[in-house]
């Protein structure tokens, strides 16, 4: 098996992700990619409560995550990989473009700078330049909140 969605969430690890998105696609492996977290027992243990017992889940840094994703494409485990922002993923892709192949916009919520593209999706023109630099690069870019909704093309978000 392998990593068969990266999604960016704000929210990180809710019911959408874990509910929605994890049974439609019987996830059995969540890494969170998330330098904050990744150091913070507390909050990797709010997220845990969020998340079936049976289902994985691995709290790794930026650089953690570039090293291992290779192993975690070859796991036999089926994966999800979030960020919760689009730099994030970004760096993720320029890292191993072999597995961040896919990229799922999912809650990026309103802050300062950010506009609606979408009523789940908001933002700022530079994140919307940098996705689009993505997908020139071969990155595969939609919109979608639940699996059960079509997905948005990046290029109708302009």
């Amino acid at each position: 098996m392998s990593i068969v969605l990266c999604r960016i969430d704000d929210r990180l690890i809710h019911g959408q992700v874990v509910i929605g998105w994890g049974r439609a696609m019987a996830i059995d492996l969540i890494i969170l990619v998330d330098d904050q977290v990744a150091t913070s027992d507390w909050e990797q243990e709010l997220y845990r409560m969020a998340v079936a017992p049976e289902i994985e889940v691995r709290f790794v840094t930026l650089a953690d995550a570039a090293l291992h994703m290779a192993e975690w494409q070859s796991n036999g485990k089926r994966g999800l990989m979030l960020t919760g922002d689009v730099e994030t993923m970004a760096t993720l892709r320029t890292s191993n473009p072999g597995v961040v192949q896919r990229i799922n916009l999912g809650g990026i919520h309103h802050r300062p700078g950010r506009r609606e593209r979408l009523p789940f999706l908001y933002l700022t023109d530079q994140e919307l330049r940098s996705l689009q630099l993505l997908e020139a690069g071969g990155a595969i870019i939609t919109a979608q909140d639940l699996p059960t909704t079509p997905p948005v093309a990046l290029k109708s978000l302009a």
